[in-house]
């Protein structure tokens, strides 16, 4: 089956990134795909104008484009910050802010998927207290993505890349799902399941896929060495998708690599073009 049987989309954070973000959309429609993701667009501010909320909904509609992924505000990303809900003060008051924002524009767009980055452990704060903080913020988040029937993302990043994210593994953000479902009652958190991160962890990927496909929401691939396009590093990323296909997962696979030197529309070749636009 390899990559015949999925459902892709392109991270437009990572993807197009040449382009201004309002062209982005209609890039990926024109290099074939039909469904995109972002992260969190305005690093500045959780709270952008109306007038710029609009603007990227028009973006989206016009190139027939489908939102199927969004990041709550996550601080500077890219950049040092790896999320704000468990940073106390400021950041953690920002995402706050950005819950109902960010949940209102996703269903503006249909989006279903709403990823809540943990945010990095800060010298001279206890651990505990960050993780009491970050779970009253993830039912805050929990609750909003349900009032759009959405799902709550809960992410595993990679240590080499990522040191003081404390969610490093994906026992560490299941653990993190579990709590906070358990707290809501709710059951719509989720684990988003990145291949290359969890690959640079050195996980037994095809056990992850084994235990937590029934707890995972969204897969997102790039290949390692690199976090280049499939085919560009050392890992079977279309063994991986088959394992995943057969124990269940039915969501997105979101393209979430670099396309290195090239214009991101090059980036592609991996992929035949009538197998880009999501059925």
């Amino acid at each position: 089956m390899g990559y015949t049987d999925q459902r892709f989309n392109v991270n437009l954070s990572i993807l197009f990134t040449e382009l201004p973000l309002l062209e982005r959309p209609a890039a990926a429609a024109a290099a074939g795909f039909s469904a995109v993701e972002l992260w969190w667009p305005w690093i500045e501010t959780p709270t952008p104008d109306q007038s710029e909320l609009d603007a990227l909904k028009k973006a989206l509609d016009d190139a027939g484009t489908q939102l199927v992924g969004l990041n709550f505000y996550a601080g500077q990303l890219p950049g040092p910050d790896r999320g704000a809900l468990s940073v106390p003060g400021e950041e953690s008051d920002r995402f706050r802010a950005n819950i109902d924002v960010a949940a209102d524009f996703a269903a503006s767009v249909g989006c279903k998927a709403l990823n809540a980055l943990y945010g990095n452990r800060v010298d001279g704060v206890d651990p505990a207290a960050q993780d009491e903080l970050a779970l009253e913020n993830l039912v805050l988040a929990a609750r909003a993505a349900d009032r759009i029937g959405a799902i709550l993302l809960i992410e595993a990043l990679n240590k080499p890349e990522s040191p003081r994210y404390p969610l490093v593994s994906a026992p560490a953000a299941i653990e993190v799902v579990d709590k906070v479902n358990a707290a809501t009652g709710l059951g719509n958190a989720k684990f988003l399941l990145d291949l290359y991160h969890l690959s640079m962890n050195g996980e037994d990927l095809p056990e992850v896929i084994e235990k937590y496909t029934a707890k995972t929401g969204h897969v997102q691939i790039a290949d390692n060495p690199g976090r280049g396009a499939p085919g560009t590093g050392d890992l079977d990323l279309a063994g991986l998708l088959d394992r995943l296909k057969k124990a269940g997962y039915e969501g997105w696979v979101g393209l979430e690599y670099k396309a290195g030197d090239r214009p991101s529309a090059e980036s592609f070749e991996w992929l035949p073009r009538p197998q880009r636009a999501a059925n």
